[in-house]
């Protein structure tokens, strides 16, 4: 982890992302004090699928229809 102050963090800004490939995380000081970490926001991963799920679930005996039906008409 790198430790920069503000003044370094400026004039840095452009070269950000390469440091940040560099480094894995910025600890950017004030005074000699510790005021932001900046961490890189790693790719979303893909979602599954949820066709297994889907297969692997038993059937409704009922359509979903009527199940939503009778609910409300009981209240």
């Amino acid at each position: 982890m790198k430790e920069m102050n503000i003044r370094e963090a400026r004039q840095a800004l452009s070269q950000l992302e390469r440091l940040l490939e560099e480094e894995g995380e910025l600890t950017i000081t004030r005074r000699g004090e510790a005021i932001a970490k900046v961490t890189p926001i790693h790719r979303a991963r893909q979602l599954p699928s949820h066709k297994d799920l889907r297969t692997t679930l038993p059937r409704l005996r009922k359509k979903c229809e009527t199940i939503i039906r009778e609910d409300r008409d009981a209240r």
